[in-house]
């Protein structure tokens, strides 16, 4: 550092090797999309991806793949101190699962790598010597403990808290000396008085006078480390990012960003804020809720469609809004200009039946449906194991048939698995004097099913064995059709509750009905 301070003497031009790379185009202006559409999601791997991350990541992805362009990862990683273990690899696992990939990432590579801020420190170096040596930055070396008492003290005047700028115009023989023996000072980036005006494409026109409320920001540390400042802008103009998509909680911070990329004699990239996601009440997501995480709504069994559906329909930015929207219609409905400024408010209490939706669809599509058979049968190997005592309720046609049949009435198929469909798996224990509660005539009403199912083909229909069990019912005097039913429900299922009979046992098939029938018979 004090090698490169002594060269700050003659303003230089930007140094090549922070010129764009070539082959890109320049970001095209307003609307006008004639330039290769490249965009970025931005994470910290300091925890896990969350439902906030999922919609910056999808409108990301989705806007690129409207104007035919890149989505890149790129992972934030410089803050050290909290990086989370594992939550790098969460992040690109669950934007898979998502179905909603990067281009370029630090899993996949790509021409503008590395993807992660760790391992480009030499650019921001370079950038940081690029601004000393034109006087638009300067060394700092205050201490820590000197920028808290200049915190404390503005609190305690009920002021916001800025640096004073104390080391802003300091000669070169006092930084000279003072590099003598702090060789390694943070380095400040020079707020320009006026701050240039930007068209946000969500927002519109906007400029936020930074230098009259904040003091020179810290664009690289003392340990080689950039800040956010300096780091998003370094990367977005070496990635060649056309347009930058990110929360509204970076708006006020763009005429800093702005001012750096023409410190540095970059051209800008177009920047589109996003209104924050917020929970029903308007309060903010927070990551201490532990149900916003991505991992949490997957092991749930909750499907990737029907939360890029829900975090959509409860924001703007489409043509239309109605639930159950796949994320290539949603790509087609998509305009950047139709994203209003308002806070999208999500109820996630709407997220089971955005589910079932998703999850009809699935069950519909004879590509999609064996791996919900798949995913089923593992279930219920987890859910049961050694209880098991009939392997063939893991047979392909069984557990598909159970899909087909349930349908629109369950949410997941984690519900398939609950104590109330456990009699699909498992045969209850159920005693001569539990039947004998519902109805005296066990013995004749078991018998007459029985007869029932000799006379049934085997592909009968639920519709079809409806109207015989109304027939045999009919067939008993003094015994009601709900006692019938009530009691073959008990005999089929041990519960007094669940769907109708005539579909518990076509979901059983002939053959398990009749086992049922005649344990009841010989208890």
């Amino acid at each position: 550092m004090a090698a490169l301070w002594k060269r700050v003497v003659q303003p230089r031009t930007v140094p090549a090797a922070l010129a764009r790379p070539r082959g890109w185009r320049e970001a095209s202006l307003g609307a006008d999309l004639g330039g290769a559409v490249r965009v970025r999601f931005a994470p910290s791997p300091t925890g896990f991806l969350h439902l906030g991350g999922l919609r910056t990541a999808l409108y990301n992805y989705i806007f690129a793949k409207k104007h035919r362009g890149s989505f890149i990862l790129r992972l934030e990683d410089t803050d050290q101190a909290r990086l989370v273990p594992g939550a790098a690899e969460n992040i690109e696992d669950m934007l898979e699962w998502a179905g909603i990939p990067p281009d370029e990432s630090p899993r996949r590579g790509g021409p503008a790598g590395p993807y992660r801020q760790s391992q480009r420190l030499e650019l921001y170096a370079q950038a940081a010597e690029a601004l000393l040596r034109t006087g638009a930055a300067y060394p700092c070396f205050c201490s820590p403990q000197r920028l808290e008492l200049l915190k404390k003290e503005a609190l305690r005047n009920h002021q916001t808290p800025r640096y004073d700028n104390r080391c802003r115009n300091l000669s070169q023989k006092q930084v000279a000396q003072r590099l003598a023996t702090d060789p390694k000072p943070a380095i400040r980036f020079r707020l320009e008085v006026e701050a240039p005006a930007f068209q946000d494409l969500v927002y519109g026109w906007n400029r936020h006078e930074v230098a009259s409320v904040e003091g020179d920001p810290v664009i690289l540390k003392s340990d080689g480390f950039p800040t956010y400042h300096l780091a998003c802008v370094v990367d977005d103009h070496h990635m060649g990012i056309s347009h930058v998509l990110r929360g509204s909680e970076w708006l006020t911070s763009t005429s800093k960003h702005l001012l750096l990329y023409q410190a540095l004699g970059w051209q800008p990239p177009h920047f589109a804020h996003l209104p924050l996601l917020l929970n029903r009440d308007g309060s903010k997501l927070s990551k201490r809720q532990g149900d916003i995480f991505l991992e949490h709504f997957a092991a749930a069994g909750f499907l990737p469609d029907a939360l890029v559906d829900i975090i959509t329909n409860c924001g703007s930015g489409f043509a239309e809004n109605q639930m159950g929207r796949t994320l290539p219609e949603l790509t087609a409905q998509f305009d950047l200009a139709r994203i209003t400024c308002h806070s999208a408010l999500l109820d996630l209490q709407k997220l089971p039946e955005f589910n079932r939706l998703h999850l009809r669809r699935l069950v519909s599509s004879e590509t999609q449906r064996p791996q919900l058979v798949g995913k089923l049968q593992a279930l219920v190997e987890e859910t049961f194991g050694t209880q098991l005592q009939n392997r063939d309720v893991l047979d392909p046609a069984y557990v598909e048939r159970i899909i087909l049949l349930r349908q629109g009435h369950i949410c997941r198929l984690q519900e398939l698995v609950a104590p109330a469909y456990s009699y699909l798996w498992t045969r209850p224990a159920v005693g001569r004097a539990q039947l004998s509660a519902v109805s005296e005539k066990v013995d004749e009403i078991s018998k007459r099913v029985l007869g029932l199912l000799e006379r049934s083909d085997t592909d009968v229909t639920q519709a079809v064995l409806n109207g015989e069990l109304k027939k045999l019912s009919e067939g008993l005097e003094g015994t009601k059709h709900s006692t019938v039913m009530k009691l073959l429900r008990v005999a089929l299922s041990g519960q007094l509750q669940g769907p109708p009979v005539a579909e518990m046992m076509v979901c059983l098939g002939p053959k398990e009905v009749r086992g049922r029938i005649q344990k009841v018979l010989s208890s």
